[in-house]
């Protein structure tokens, strides 16, 4: 008798369950359904985006290999052109890469100026990453040291000279140089002398400074 009452009340709850289920299908089901489809068409569309972004992401990276193919062939001229392209049209990355390289090409040309000119505008172009930009001023400054003077290069990377900057050994050699070029002997022994000082600093760069530091003691024009 137990076992039949037991097995009654199963089936009523059973049985309510079930009806609780058809009202709140009745109720609910058309939004269960819309959030169902959202889900589905949700996941579909960041796949076909993913697929998307692989597929630009490829397309520029082969655009950026051969146009350093041109360049490392001497077709300078073409190598710019398909990294005018690559800077107006390529995806992620690859468009301040291309106005990077292209400012190299543009130097090993003989465009100096023009090479100056276009890393200074990348070192200042805020939609850059703070990486690249520094990278673009320090390149301007090496350029600098022939081209321009001092506090040319000074205004370029000087604020990258300072004692945690990652950039700040070759910041602080080229700032050297430039200042040994000018004929500024005490200045240049000052930033040596922060490069042998610093004892993070890579040994060829502490190597080159110490050979500055050196002639100039030999020149005799730094007290």
């Amino acid at each position: 008798m137990v076992e039949n009452n037991d097995s009654f009340i199963r089936e009523v709850n059973e049985e309510l369950r079930s009806d609780q289920v058809k009202q709140v299908w009745r109720r609910f089901g058309t939004y269960i359904i819309g959030v169902a489809v959202l889900i589905v068409v949700g996941t579909a569309g960041y796949r076909g985006y993913e697929y998307w972004q692989d597929r630009q992401s490829s397309a520029s990276g082969d655009q950026f290999l051969a146009a350093l193919t041109l360049a490392s062939e001497g077709k300078r001229d073409e190598a710019l052109a398909a990294l005018a392209a690559l800077e107006k049209d390529g995806y992620g990355a690859y468009s301040v890469l291309a106005r990077m390289r292209a400012a190299t090409v543009q130097a090993e040309k003989g465009e100096t100026q023009a090479a100056i000119d276009a890393f200074t505008a990348i070192g200042k172009d805020t939609s850059v990453p703070q990486v690249i930009r520094d990278v673009a001023r320090l390149r301007a400054a090496w350029l600098l040291v022939d081209a321009g003077t001092y506090e040319q290069v000074s205004a370029e990377v000087e604020v990258l000279a300072a004692p945690r900057d990652a950039l700040r050994h070759s910041a602080r050699e080229v700032l050297g140089l430039a200042a040994y070029k000018a004929g500024d002997m005490v200045k240049a022994r000052e930033w040596f002398e922060q490069i042998t000082e610093d004892n993070e600093t890579p040994g060829n760069v502490s190597s080159r400074a110490q050979m500055m530091l050196d002639n100039i003691v030999a020149s005799g024009k730094a007290p």
